[in-house]
């Protein structure tokens, strides 16, 4: 049988590529086939429509094989999946461990604790209480560090924590914690990691000597490795740039120079470069473009491979230990629940790239701290993936797709490339001071905008495809604020201890431990260590957004003018002709002012250029829009505009199309105000429109 089939298929010829290409080129009917077909990313990638043997044939690196360097399919030789990390968010320590135990009796592998701003940056409660418990928990001393990991057992679960550009004041008040406990500190795995240059960038001050953090780092590090073996200190955040509207390429290349920067700090400062690189952990946002973000993740494992090579660091040192999250930038408030969607797909982007731990975010992550379901559905969508989808029995399930192997090349390049050009203005910290990764990450945020705002890419719910009859999420069942309160109380009755300088010690980790066990707050302690309330370097930060918000913004500026007033602009569809001639073009301006949160006014069309007019003057709509086929237009716009001119001059008349240039000469003269179609800008059209209508738009 299998004989025959293969005699079967021999009567038909292969066709080559060129004879594929040329019959495509005529399918298109005189259509640009790079214009057409081909793709350009944000990348400076050109996607091209199909890809074959011959285009993975030569590329470094194909037949290399999990476990083994430069990593390009993996760390190691048998998939274990990855660590279920999601992020928590509690600020009160009695109630983070609540959820904290119950979450990970529900699924979660791994704890992600999210500290706030003011533990971040070693500040005392008292001196930012508006922050306190805003974005994260709050720890000032070895007692809140107990309440919020009671009965948690850290022998057996993974800690992940983003100290700011300090690890040194949890990291003490954590192991003062196990000492007072019982618990064996050796025992303790995941990464307590700080990362200044992230601190940098995202606050755009350090209120550190960056050679003082690299000096912390470097003791930390060397304590862990004698006491903590496997517990890394160090935390790359490639988000940041992601967040900021970085592309795949940006946020890889930034990141690596920045863990150069650190290997650099570690090695001269007496750290071996096989401990130093194993100290290691990258974050890495996880966005949409789900081939991008698969190619991205195993390009970053080949690259830092052949980074710590060449500083000299053994096969096992290379390997990259991987933290990926769910992209913020593409998450929006409105139509909330999509977001569960677009987190299940870049989740499995993250499981197929090879992440070694993963955080998917909850899908009311832009409008508030999570709640239970939201983060049981979050975490349940984790789990999917490992237990049912069964995306973890497969190392590097995407290797051998030449699409996919092209790609990992061509990011891998394009990233190294930048990497080189970053090195070249002196290492990270130098191209953050001189503005140069701000310049670039900034013109790929603004081409980002700019396509959302053309609906040239489409966030669903936001650009395109909105729901306004939506209705609100559930939101969360108690007020922290009251709990944050009676937290902040009991941290100011605390009593305090004086804490000298701990930089002149001999070792000073041990130096902070032993305050820490007598006492001392996380303030003190980081105080004790270098940090001031004055800042020692000034960047220009990068500052998080989401793509949609721009959309989001006139939307809930149309909802605060209708509550004041109990309106909210008006569209008429002066629909011509019968359903046929004018449906495509009123269905595509229904949804274009939908987007804006506009009263749009549907029908099923006018036989006469005088039944249109009485029908839109009676409205009373602020805005026609005149939908129809384009000869209709030659015989009716000019004569439907006058006379909706003459019984009102306020309002603004639109037509759905893209005229002739000369034709728009003739509509304008009679008073057509502009044309909406599928190459307009719309955020710009709308914003106009509204702000023209009295709504006062950010």
């Amino acid at each position: 049988m299998k004989q025959k089939t293969i005699e079967q298929f021999s009567e038909f010829d292969i066709p080559s590529y060129e004879q594929w290409r040329e019959l495509t080129e005529k399918s298109l009917k005189g259509a640009s086939f790079e214009k057409k077909l081909v793709t350009q990313t944000y990348e400076g990638i050109s996607l091209q429509p199909m890809y074959r043997k011959v285009d993975a044939d030569h590329l470094p690196f194909l037949h290399s094989l999990p476990g083994k360097s430069p990593f390009i399919r993996g760390t190691r030789t048998i998939s274990a999946g990855w660590e279920i990390n999601q992020e928590l968010d509690l600020g009160k320590p009695s109630a983070f461990n609540k959820v904290a135990r119950d979450d990970l009796s529900r699924g979660q592998t791994s704890l992600n604790i999210v500290l706030d701003s003011p533990t971040k940056r070693g500040i005392n409660v008292y001196d930012a209480t508006l922050e306190v418990g805003k974005t994260g928990l709050s720890i000032s001393g070895v007692t809140d560090v107990t309440n919020a990991l009671k009965d948690i057992d850290l022998a057996h679960v993974p800690i992940h924590v983003h100290v700011g550009s300090n690890a040194l004041p949890f990291l003490a008040l954590l192991v003062a914690h196990c000492e007072q406990n019982g618990r064996l500190v050796e025992e303790l795995h995941g990464c307590i990691g700080m990362d200044p240059i992230t601190e940098l960038i995202t606050t755009g001050t350090l209120n550190y000597e960056l050679e003082d953090s690299y000096s912390l780092m470097a003791d930390v590090t060397k304590w862990a490795i004698e006491n903590t073996p496997h517990l890394q200190t160090v935390l790359i955040h490639g988000n940041v740039y992601h967040d900021g509207g970085s592309s795949a390429v940006e946020e890889l290349a930034f990141s690596l120079a920045t863990g150069v920067e650190y290997l650099h700090a570690l090695t001269t400062k007496g750290v071996d470069i096989n401990k130093a690189a194993r100290s290691i952990r990258f974050s890495f946002s996880v966005g949409s473009d789900y081939f991008i973000e698969i190619a991205k993740l195993r390009a970053a494992r080949t690259l830092w491979a052949i980074i710590v090579g060449k500083f000299g660091g053994n096969e096992e040192a290379q390997k990259m230990t991987i933290h990926a999250r769910t992209s913020a930038w593409t998450k929006t408030i409105f139509d909330p629940y999509v977001n569960m969607l677009r987190a299940t797909t870049e989740a499995f982007s993250a499981a197929v790239g090879g992440a070694d731990s993963i955080h998917v975010s909850c899908f009311d992550e832009a409008i508030q701290k999570s709640t239970a379901f939201s983060r049981r559905i979050a975490r349940n969508a984790s789990i999917i993936l490992k237990e049912e989808a069964h995306i973890a029995r497969t190392i590097d399930p995407a290797g051998g797709s030449w699409y996919v192997e092209v790609l990992t090349n061509e990011i891998a390049k394009k990233a190294w490339e930048l990497f080189q050009e970053t090195e070249e203005k002196g290492g990270i910290s130098q191209a953050l001071i001189k503005g140069f990764p701000q310049k670039v990450v900034q013109q790929t945020a603004l081409k980002r905008v700019k396509n959302i705002s053309c609906r040239r890419d489409i966030v669903v719910g936001t650009n395109m495809y909105v729901n306004l009859e939506e209705k609100e999420i559930d939101r969360l069942e108690t007020d922290e604020t009251s709990q944050i309160d009676d937290h902040i109380q009991q941290v100011k009755s605390r009593e305090r201890i004086s804490v000298g300088s701990l930089v002149a010690s001999s070792n000073i980790t041990e130096a902070a431990i032993k305050v820490a066990k007598q006492g001392a707050s996380l303030a003190e302690i980081a105080a004790a260590t270098g940090r001031k309330l004055n800042a020692f370097i000034n960047v220009k930060p990068i500052h998080p957004s989401r793509g949609g918000i721009q959309f989001e913004e006139l939307r809930l500026a149309v909802e605060k003018t209708e509550e004041k007033t109990g309106e909210r602009p008006t569209v008429f569809l002066a629909n011509l002709g019968p359903i046929s001639s004018h449906k495509a073009r009123a269905e595509f301006a229904s949804g274009f002012f939908g987007v804006g949160c506009f009263k749009v006014i549907n029908n099923n069309g006018f036989a006469s250029v005088n039944e249109a007019a009485d029908a839109a003057i009676t409205s009373k709509a602020d805005i026609v829009i005149i939908c129809g086929k384009d000869d209709v237009y030659q015989q009716a716009a000019i004569l439907l505009t006058d006379m909706i001119k003459k019984a009102s001059e306020q309002i603004t008349v639109l037509l759905a199309g893209n005229p002739r240039e000369d034709d728009q000469v003739r509509f304008k003269k009679a008073g057509i105000s502009g044309f909406i179609h599928i190459g307009s800008d719309c955020y710009e059209v709308l914003s106009q429109l509204l702000q023209e209508n009295g709504v006062v738009v950010p």
